[in-house]
């Protein structure tokens, strides 16, 4: 972190599901400072889906976006990375420069061949990943419906069972390599997944790229913006 620099804004959706270290709403999540805006009334039925709102969520990622920045937000980001698809949209309203989602690496990693684990395949598109400048065909398997994620992050429950979690999250990896061989990088869409990226890479033995990682190195491009 250069010297002077503020924190990293954001922008929260309205849930109430826990949020353990190495997701993207717990503070401790991070080397470098961040604050936190609660969405109101913008929850994750509202970023997940095939269909959203999107004059109302843009209006409410643009007002709260000038809120972070009013309290000195260098920079912002979404607890959701389904919010890919307002990348232009927010970044050509806030005033400071936007990294939505994790989906934002694969225009990066161009060269590689890139998968994504996603919270919901169902409500994934092509228009979330072209939003980011990333193929609409890019492969990706979603974690069950039925599963103990959904029951958590998708459907906002109040308790979170991090062991059968990591479980379906490599369960998932291990469908994903399957049904698309020659996948050699791992995407996680989902905000809430960096807590199993290690037993992610570990299974399956190839590099596994989350939100933090980008929001990592998006937080020090603005260090060295502003020097």
């Amino acid at each position: 972190m250069s010297e002077g620099s503020g924190p990293l804004g954001i922008l929260m959706l309205d849930t109430r599901f826990p949020r353990i270290v190495g997701d993207i709403g717990n503070a401790a999540s991070y080397d470098f400072p961040v604050i936190f805006r609660k969405m109101e009334g913008i929850g994750s039925s509202d970023a997940v889906t095939t269909h959203p709102d999107r004059p109302r969520v843009l209006a409410a990622l643009k007002a709260n976006a000038e809120a972070l920045a009013a309290e000195g937000a260098v920079g912002l980001s979404t607890s959701c990375g389904f919010l890919a698809l307002y990348q232009d949209d927010l970044a050509a309203v806030s005033p400071v420069p936007v990294a939505t989602s994790a989906l934002l690496h694969i225009k990066a990693l161009k060269d590689k061949r890139v998968g994504v684990i996603t919270a919901s395949a169902r409500n994934l598109t092509p228009a979330h990943f072209e939003a980011v400048g990333a193929p609409g065909d890019t492969p990706f398997v979603g974690l069950p419906e039925d599963s103990s994620f959904a029951g958590t992050f998708l459907r906002n429950g109040l308790t979170l069972d991090r062991d059968v979690v990591e479980r379906e999250v490599v369960a998932a990896g291990r469908d994903l390599v399957s049904k698309h061989p020659g996948i050699d990088t791992v995407v996680l869409e989902c905000t809430n997944l960096p807590p199993y990226k290690q037993a992610l890479e570990k299974d399956l033995g190839l590099p596994v790229f989350d939100v933090l990682d980008l929001l990592r190195g998006f937080y020090a491009e603005l260090g060295s913006r502003r020097r």
